[in-house]
């Protein structure tokens, strides 16, 4: 792991949350974001000031509609991201490009403070293992360096292979990112654990299946999850085809 490639995250500290109603944000993955309730451009103002650093959360429940501006439960597992790239509008509203950067979880959300309006929490990471070669992880004065794993485990080389053949020939050719997809898949330089990353959050949608991405610490669990998922997929494509074959689209987008 290279330092220039590294990001730290500081469990040590606490960490604002952003809730949204779903898991917008999986390792790796890069999103913009509009930022203008003021609790939150708050939040973005003080995570600048630092690391730049927000944990992207999710609501439990359905309370967060008639508690949005309180504090409703919130669901343990987030996603650590950094602020790579932000505008402040002359009206004080943001525009943001964040990526994430790693699985955490919420051991203790603190209280309520007179001049803090957003949430704020200690997070401990989920996933990362103890520092070592393979890890892609080392620890330093209460830090985490974070950078990624290249975990090239027989079970996940297996399964970046059978996602491999499927978005190489098969139903899933009609996906409207399968070919972009499987350029990653192919590329060697690219870790085992990059990729499963990179298939989450491009080819799967399903809110319920993204959170126990997010959730899930094993690779190879996920590994599990995803080609699953890849498979079901597949199976409604294909019947879709079987049943109205005359009728199927040109250049389909399933996404």
């Amino acid at each position: 792991m290279s330092e220039e490639n590294s990001i730290q995250v500081n469990f040590g500290k606490p960490m604002p949350l952003f809730p949204l109603d779903q898991a917008t944000v999986l390792p790796q993955q890069v999103l913009p974001l509009h930022i203008f309730e003021p609790r939150y451009r708050q939040m973005v103002e003080h995570a600048l000031d630092g690391a730049g650093q927000i944990a992207m959360a999710v609501f439990e429940g359905n309370r967060w509609k008639q508690e949005y501006h309180g504090r409703p439960p919130l669901r343990p597992a987030v996603c650590i991201a950094q602020i790579v790239q932000h505008e402040k509008l002359p009206d004080g509203r943001y525009n943001l490009l964040i990526q994430g950067v790693c699985r955490a979880k919420i051991i203790r959300e603190l209280g309520p403070e007179k001049e803090r309006q957003y949430r704020l929490a200690l997070l401990e990471p989920v996933g990362v293992g103890l520092p070592g070669p393979e890890s892609g992880l080392e620890s330093i004065e209460g830090e985490e360096i974070l950078g990624p794993s290249d975990d090239n485990s027989p079970a996940l080389s297996e399964v970046r292979n059978r996602i491999r053949e499927m978005l190489d020939e098969g139903p899933l050719t009609q996906m409207m990112h399968a070919a972009a997809v499987l350029e990653y898949v192919k590329n060697d330089e690219l870790p085992t654990s990059a990729v499963l990353e990179l298939v989450s959050f491009t080819l799967i949608t399903d809110p319920r299946l993204r959170y126990q991405l997010l959730a899930e610490p094993h690779a190879e669990d996920r590994a599990r999850i995803i080609v699953g998922e890849l498979e079901h997929l597949s199976g409604l494509i294909r019947r879709a085809a079987e049943q109205h074959p005359e009728d199927w689209p040109k250049g389909c987008s399933w996404n």
